[in-house]
């Protein structure tokens, strides 16, 4: 991964710096002045990491901050791993990035930053309401919720397979840029008729890579289906619901799908559908478009045919599933002040637009208005491949374990409860009634207390 690494030492050498910190009235633009130490994701898209240290930089020139920056990669967790440390000796950086459940896990230790993201709302209309949900805690933002880290994982699929083993032409029901979608097509995608698509690719030699293992690709997809058929395990004032007709048809539907998959699916890694995408053997994935910007690298032949589409649609709706990234103030930085001036200026619509094309349309805005950039119209090939990247019309981004308490749903997700119900009911031959109460065993422990 490119870019420095972060030990404890260097936290620890860090925030001794940073103690020295001058302080400035906040206000974007404003002189903020002292030290800063901000730390981030190393991005997996070449060059993203590197855009954000050189904006960040750009701006301590400015503001005559000495700025530290570090990125720091997400290989066994150390990104995590350097987050706790910090939060635990209460020393380090004084911005730090925070990904999917640790902006609840630390919301004590953050500063509430509503004064940033009120005005970002009121300026680039509402946030999804998956981000909402791990970021917003308590009727106050813990964290400021930015495209950078953030994506969605709608489908990923090749052209030529879906139209010539499944006659489904994905380009006419959702084109490009300046096309209008076959509503009659958009309407007959649901994920019963993906069932059907599954199985006639499958027979003809390319199956669909949708993972069914503990791997995060896995959890983020199943929690999209679940979500479509209403099912929910949990409720967001804690009740264990599980037991429900929906969650049974969800299941049901699993049942059908592993009928058309190999069973390596459930023992996928989060690199497993991206290889068989691009080797050729896949039809269809679920991922953000990190998968494209690889076969563009290295099969520009498979590239060339895929083309980037929301999911399905379910009896309750239809939903892609993604996660967020956030910046989250520690309060015991030396200087917040410095630190909420550059969280605003990484808000702003431009640095935002410029984050977005250094990830190659990868990363994801959370803001309802923040869905046009030009990247996702000039992407390719083929032209237009990751325009229908960004959730618009009838598509809600879901986190798998919403809408449970996030204490809760944080269990569910770092267990992967939804895909071992399914593997239980599926490979391992048990019925759906197996699952439902394995998982209400499972769920009990959760809730208790």
């Amino acid at each position: 991964m490119a870019g420095p690494g972060l030990t404890r030492r260097t936290a620890l050498k860090t925030a001794s710096l940073a103690a020295t910190a001058l302080a400035a009235p906040f206000v974007r633009g404003a002189y903020a002045a002292g030290r800063l130490a901000v730390a981030a994701w190393d991005h997996r898209m070449p060059g993203a990491g590197k855009a954000l240290g050189q904006i960040c930089g750009d701006w301590a020139a400015k503001e005559k901050v000495e700025l530290t920056f570090d990125l720091i990669t997400s290989r066994d967790g150390k990104d995590v791993l350097t987050l706790e440390a910090e939060a635990q000796a209460k020393v380090g950086h004084d911005l730090i990035g925070v990904r999917l459940w640790d902006v609840a896990a630390q919301k004590d230790n953050f500063v509430p930053v509503d004064e940033i993201v009120d005005p970002l709302v009121a300026e680039n209309g509402a946030i999804a309401s998956a981000c909402e949900y791990l970021g917003k805690i308590d009727g106050h933002w813990r964290a400021v919720p930015t495209s950078y880290g953030s994506f969605a994982a709608p489908v990923c699929a090749r052209i030529d397979y879906l139209r010539d083993l499944a006659g489904l032409d994905v380009q006419k029901m959702y084109p490009g840029p300046g096309g209008a979608p076959d509503q009659g097509l958009v309407d007959a995608w649901t994920w019963d008729n993906l069932l059907a698509a599954a199985d006639r690719c499958n027979k003809a030699g390319h199956f669909f890579a949708t993972g069914l293992s503990r791997c995060n690709d896995a959890i983020d997809m199943t929690g999209a289906v679940f979500a479509a058929f209403g099912a929910q395990l949990v409720d967001k004032d804690g009740h264990p619901t599980v037991g429900t007709d929906q969650t049974r048809q969800a299941l049901e539907w699993f049942r059908k799908l592993a009928k058309s998959v190999p069973d390596t699916v459930f023992a996928y890694d989060d690199a497993s559908n991206d290889k068989a995408l691009l080797s050729g053997q896949s039809a269809l994935i679920f991922n953000a478009p990190d998968a494209h910007a690889a076969a563009v690298r290295s099969a520009p032949a498979v590239a060339a045919q895929l083309w980037t589409f929301p999911a399905p649609k379910g009896p309750q709706g239809r939903y892609d599933p993604a996660e967020y990234y956030y910046w989250g103030i520690w309060n015991f930085s030396p200087n917040i002040t410095a630190a909420k001036s550059l969280v605003a200026y990484l808000s702003t619509r431009d640095i935002q637009e410029k984050l977005v094309t250094a990830s190659a349309g990868c990363d994801l805005p959370p803001f309802q208005n923040l869905t046009d950039f030009a990247v996702w119209q000039q992407q390719g090939p083929p032209p237009g491949t990751l325009y229908n990247y960004p959730p618009r019309g009838d598509v809600v981004a879901t986190v798998a374990g919403q809408p449970a308490p996030l204490k809760i749903a944080a269990q569910l997700y770092e267990r992967a409860t939804l895909p071992r119900m399914i593997a239980l009911c599926t490979r391992n031959g048990k019925s759906v009634d197996d699952a439902i109460k394995w998982a209400e065993a499972e769920i009990a422990g959760f809730t208790r207390g």
